[in-house]
């Protein structure tokens, strides 16, 4: 296979371009630790933004941070932790669960959507992306958006673009707004209850003015051998010391939680934002994304026809990280069937290379739904270079 690793925007928009000329398929590379997301490559070969790295704009007082799509994901963290700033949506590390090495790297960010627990407070990577620079499939040079928040005209294709997969074009820069780090942070665990319980438990603090940052619900025996639901509360000590004592009283039906404070407490959250549980297996992994009370419901719905299947909770019970024996079509079909009346969505995130070339990867889209997707991806990519089949087959 080819590799291509431009060094300049001018070096990537001239790929493009001679592959287009030639019908050559590209697969697109960052740091290579999600190797396989998605369906498997079918591009003879890689485009990769390896080359294309350093920090190109910080502006701490505006909270605005710009870098080329091959820098390392730590790289941009440990320069806003410099400054006590962050992003605000918890980009996840996949190489716990794809026992990849690699470097994430931001751009890869961006193209996937990568977002974390702090998702169900602060947004997700989407929502804080606001500027990109990309070459379509065309071999042109594209840019959308800003350093500031109100700056978009027409279309928003920096929000179209993320969590595309690389299917609509080469992220070359992007651009984040970002937020302080918090000073402290805490977590509540309560211990022993069912999944519904934790799912209402979850629901009725989201709903309350105590600002959860994070909340998820570990069924017994996943980190423990009782049943752990959890909230992370941040900012400064007399916030969270209040904050704590009145979810406690709005809770207290539940009984009394637990308060874990430093690594204790980061350890258990870095496991739930890398699905570290289902990490070293030979399961298949699923995100379901649904409405939180129906969390529960679809984990047991899935678990009357695939007994060996695993589960927990994030997002407040709106993401359920399920992971199952990877059998193919019977694994797909019974997952999907367990989602239909609930009407979630269903992802393989990671399964051998046998079973994702069988199964609809992504959630399958409704017709009309298809027509705009396929519409988009030939405006973008009128000669299929980028990613062909990633994400559909056929487009």
């Amino acid at each position: 296979m080819t590799i291509h690793t431009p060094t300049t925007e001018a070096q990537a928009c001239a790929v493009v371009k001679s592959v287009v000329d030639n019908r050559v398929p590209l697969t697109l590379r960052g740091g290579g630790t999600r190797a396989g997301l998605g369906r498997r490559s079918q591009a003879a070969s890689t485009l990769s933004s390896a080359g294309l790295t350093g920090i190109t704009l910080y502006e701490p007082a505006e909270m605005v941070i710009a870098a080329r799509a091959g820098t390392p994901l730590q790289a941009v963290q440990e320069t806003l932790a410099e400054r006590g700033q962050m992003l605000p949506f918890e980009p996840m590390d996949h190489r716990p669960l794809f026992g990849t090495d690699g470097t994430p790297t931001i751009g890869a960010v961006a193209a996937c959507n990568i977002s974390g627990p702090r998702r169900i407070n602060a947004g997700a990577a989407r929502d804080s992306l606001i500027g990109i620079r990309m070459v379509n499939g065309r071999g042109e040079m594209v840019k959308s958006g800003g350093r500031v928040m109100k700056n978009v005209t027409g279309l928003d294709l920096v929000k179209l673009v993320c969590g595309s997969h690389g299917t609509l074009g080469f992220l070359t820069e992007v651009t984040f707004r970002v937020l302080p780090k918090p000073a402290e942070i805490a977590t509540l665990q309560w211990r022993g209850l069912s999944d519904a319980q934790g799912a209402a438990l979850l629901s009725k603090a989201l709903g309350s003015p105590f600002e959860p940052m994070a909340a998820a619900h570990l069924p017994a025996g996943l980190a423990g051998e009782a049943a752990l639901t959890l909230l992370r509360l941040e900012n400064f000590p007399d916030s969270i010391e209040y904050r704590a004592g009145e979810l406690a009283l709005l809770l207290g039906e539940y009984g009394v939680p637990d308060k874990l404070e430093g690594e204790h407490s980061a350890t258990l959250w870095r496991h739930i934002r890398d699905a570290a549980f289902f990490a070293g297996t030979e399961e298949a992994v699923w995100r379901l994304s649904l409405k939180p009370t129906d969390g529960p419901k679809a984990a047991a719905a899935v678990a009357r026809t695939l007994p060996a299947a695993r589960w927990f909770f994030d997002w407040g019970g709106g993401l359920v990280w399920l992971a199952a024996p990877a059998d193919g079509d019977a694994g797909a079909a019974a997952i999907r069937a367990a989602l239909g009346p609930l009407g979630g969505h269903a992802t393989l995130l990671r399964a051998p290379d046998a079973v994702r070339a069988a199964v609809d990867v992504f959630q399958p889209l409704a017709e009309p739904l298809m027509r705009v997707t396929a519409g988009i991806k030939n405006s973008f990519d009128p000669a299929g270079i980028f990613e062909p089949g990633r994400m559909y087959a056929g487009i």
